[in-house]
């Protein structure tokens, strides 16, 4: 939550008005717990838990990576309050999808025999201790399956040279995904962070499209 879109984005939302609320998720930042005890089923339950403890009015979420992923399934746990949604690099069913499909043989044997596998990663030396109850949680929450029933705004952006989650995941929701008030924005020379100035002012760009959008519709 002290990463460079976050501050950045709250930035934003204090020049326009609006509240902002951010938190990392348990095992994750300045959160208790250990990644390898999380599953997705845990970290949507954080995300349920503090947006009903502390925000009662309309919410435009926004998740990045993973945080995508859970930002689609709680707007789908909580309709009525998530207006808007901006995703940044989204890696929906990625536990299935780009972890579980793509371990080898070796990989899978480890998390069927032992419980655990670690897979290479470029931003932990030691890699990630990715566990059996992570990639079968993971299957409980798959949303790239079927229609996603979303009918609010909806802003995507992606780097073209994201070389973690494929640009292609994106557009995977576009597809399946029931608004029509849904757009993608490519980044060409982008890639998985979005975080240099560039990317912030399409993300800034994205961000006051949907409160402007807000806005308009509730005439305020």
């Amino acid at each position: 939550m002290n990463g460079d879109k976050v501050s950045f984005l709250e930035t934003q939302c204090r020049h326009n008005g609006l509240g902002f609320l951010t938190f990392d998720y348990s095992g994750h930042g300045a959160s208790s717990g250990t990644f390898e005890e999380g599953t997705i089923s845990q970290w949507l339950a954080d995300s349920l838990t503090v947006i009903d403890h502390f925000v009662k009015s309309p919410i435009i979420i926004v998740g990045s990576s993973m945080g995508g992923w859970l930002a689609h399934l709680v707007a789908l746990e909580r309709p009525r309050l998530i207006v808007g949604l901006l995703g940044i690099a989204s890696a929906p069913d990625f536990t299935h999808e780009l972890m579980w499909k793509k371990f080898s043989p070796t990989q899978q044997a480890e998390v069927l025999n032992q419980g655990w596998t670690i897979v290479p990663t470029e931003y932990n030396t030691q890699g990630w201790t990715i566990t059996k109850n992570l990639i079968e949680d993971g299957r409980k929450h798959l949303i790239l399956d079927k229609p996603i029933d979303l009918g609010i705004p909806i802003r995507l952006i992606h780097g073209m040279q994201d070389i973690s989650v494929p640009m292609s995941y994106s557009q995977r929701l576009v597809d399946l995904t029931r608004s029509q008030d849904i757009t993608l924005t490519l980044i060409k020379s982008g890639n998985h962070r979005l975080s240099r100035n560039e990317d912030k002012r399409v993300l800034r760009q994205l961000l006051m499209d949907l409160i402007v959008g807000y806005r308009l519709t509730n005439k305020q």
